[in-house]
């Protein structure tokens, strides 16, 4: 297992140098956050995460999480390693001051929670879904519900979870089946079956707060007759602490792929007492402040991965001997030179690295529009980065996951057949990854949110916002002699990108089916792109960072080297992608679907 050390100067980068957080901060009124204050946070957030975290990847995958009788065990150390984050203050960073939270924006956690992640990520599930959970009552909750549930999820002295699936409907929540009838009291008894619920039941926490979608009686069909409740694992004491146990029980935790020490968990609800939270029939536009945190949380999953798997593969490459190099020996007093003088396996180290660096930036940016959809004064501002979080979160969630888990899989690659052996940890970062395309929405479902509802539903306004974002940059920087190499390929991807969507728009109006055909492959297009920008962006800075004799040379200079195999070696895939779109919807569906096989 590779050991993880944060990537901290590139976190610094990204924060300081491309994002400007002190500025980003102002605008938002913030005096005290600042990258002072944020460069500590990364100083401790690596030292847990190195020290605590990364120690207990390895274990806890082989030794899984225990069940018996409804009561899930985490793997040796999980508990401990949590009380020590709880002790530490990380779950209150972004909390409500008044529940005793630090009043932080969203953004000042997003490198923590990165950490953690990358360094296990089965570990880092069970404190994240509590950040949407608290989310969830803070924007849509009553007073009541939050002076009762807040303290205590911000404290992390008790974690949450989003409770949707069924098992007869995954990404199609109009068909859920679970029933909420009311009490007496106010209350609601909660009846039915939730699947894959990550950290549903664990040894971790004190408490357990589920966020359920359920139907009220003569509820409309569909999405519309979805309401939203607050179900608890105990319910609360009226003194913050914890009463009687609640009707909702783990019937049985997945036995999976890969995240095996993160419990997956069968959630019975046989009449558990629930509260509803917002309005009724209106769940569904409740939890997507949930949905969309996990959704950034899931793209952070695709950097740790890519991470994982760049760190592990440069460690090996380095040490690794085998055969000489085409050019002639550069090891000369060894029997053979490092791998890491071989052209593919740079190629590889270069494309983890690339994803990793350019999906960090990804994340990060939109952790900063998350702060002024929540925080900006301007109205105008809110909503112009509401806008642009809607498109980027599919495209961010989509194809970094995509990008991580091809990077995990160089990594196992670069190892050879060691790879595929357990201890060196290459393959268990690929079987971590292969989840992260799956759920909060598969590829296939991020890609028809992006296409079919982010754009064509705007009428393509949201791709144009952003394509003006980038044309403008292009413009801002035209006469930059450095920076040609980036800008010319941007610019016209950047206005094939409008072109494209139009032509599809076209197609779509003769047969809505357009849509699902290109959807895939046009967020992989959209994704080659918005990362493009971003590079172009970190190349820029870094330039300029020369000019100035900044100091840090080597570091600039790697920045603009990926930055420039990023735009030759991986931007060029767009052309596929395109010529898969220009393929049409006909080949898809002339086949029977009964003649698929024979």
């Amino acid at each position: 297992m590779p050991d993880y050390k944060a990537p901290l100067r590139d976190m610094r980068f990204v924060l300081n140098e491309v994002l400007d957080v002190d500025s980003h901060y102002a605008s938002l009124g913030l005096e005290d956050v600042n990258s002072e204050l944020l460069n500590a946070f990364l100083e401790e957030g690596a030292k847990f995460s190195e020290n605590e975290l990364a120690p207990l990847n390895r274990s806890g995958d082989e030794e899984g999480c225990g069940f018996e009788n409804g009561v899930v065990t985490t793997p040796k150390g999980f508990k401990e390693a949590y009380a020590k984050y709880v002790e530490g203050g990380w779950p209150a960073m972004g909390g409500d001051v008044e529940f005793g939270g630090q009043g932080l924006p969203g953004s000042a956690g997003i490198a923590i929670s990165e950490m953690t992640g990358t360094a296990n990520w089965s570990w880092s599930m069970y404190p994240g879904l509590s950040h949407g959970a608290i989310a969830t009552v803070e924007e849509h909750g009553t007073d009541e519900q939050k002076q009762a549930y807040l303290p205590k999820l911000i404290s992390g002295e008790w974690t949450g979870t989003m409770c949707l699936t069924e098992p007869h409907c995954g990404s199609d929540l109009g068909i859920l089946k679970t029933k909420a009838e009311p009490n007496a009291d106010g209350s609601y008894s909660i009846t039915g079956t939730k699947i894959f619920i990550s950290a549903g039941e664990h040894d971790m926490a004190e408490n357990i707060i589920h966020i359920v979608l359920a139907r009220l009686p003569g509820a409309p069909a569909g999405t519309k007759g979805i309401s939203l409740f607050i179900v608890p694992k105990f319910m609360t004491d009226g003194n913050g602490g914890v009463g009687e146990r609640n009707a909702v029980a783990c019937g049985s935790i997945e036995h999976k792929m890969g995240i095996k020490a993160s419990a997956t968990c069968v959630m019975n609800f046989d009449g558990a007492k629930g509260y509803l939270i917002g309005p009724e029939n209106k769940g569904l536009n409740c939890m997507f402040t949930f949905m969309n945190f996990a959704r950034l949380g899931t793209a952070i999953q695709g950097v740790a991965h890519a991470e994982l798997g760049f760190q592990g593969g440069l460690a090996y490459a380095k040490d690794r001997l085998a055969m000489r190099s085409l050019t002639g020996p550069k090891n000369p007093e060894g029997p053979a030179d490092p791998i890491i003088v071989h052209p593919d396996v740079r190629r590889m180290l270069l494309t983890s690295k690339a994803f990793a660096e350019g999906g960090r930036a990804l994340v990060y940016l939109c952790s900063q529009l998350g702060d002024k959809v929540k925080l900006a004064k301007d109205e105008a501002e809110r909503k112009e980065a509401d806008e642009l979080m809607a498109l980027l979160t599919p495209i961010a969630k989509a194809f970094i996951t995509e990008a991580g888990l091809e990077a995990a899989n160089h990594g196992v690659q670069i190892y050879g057949g060691h790879g595929f052996i357990r201890e060196w940890g290459m393959e268990q970062n690929v079987r971590d990854a292969r989840i992260s395309t799956l759920y909060e929405g598969t590829t296939g479902i991020q890609a028809l949110d992006l296409l079919g509802r982010k754009v064509m539903m705007t009428q393509g306004q949201s791709l144009r916002n952003f394509t003006k974002i980038i044309h403008k940059f292009c413009e801002t920087h035209a006469d930059n002699a450095d920076l040609k190499q980036f800008l010319e390929p941007l610019a016209a991807y950047n206005k094939e990108w409008g072109e494209m969507t139009q032509a599809i728009g076209m197609q779509a109006m003769q047969n809505p089916d357009y849509v699902g055909a290109a959807s895939v492959d046009y967020l992989m297009y959209s994704g080659y792109v918005t990362l493009a920008y971003l590079w172009a962006r970190m190349a820029a800075v870094a330039h300029a960072k020369l000019e100035a004799g900044a100091g840090d040379e080597d570091f600039y200079k790697a920045k603009i080297s990926t930055a420039n195999f990023y735009f030759k070696r991986i931007l060029p895939r767009v052309a596929g992608h395109k010529g898969a779109i220009e393929g049409g919807l006909d080949c898809m569906m002339d086949l029977d679907a009964e003649h698929f096989a024979f």
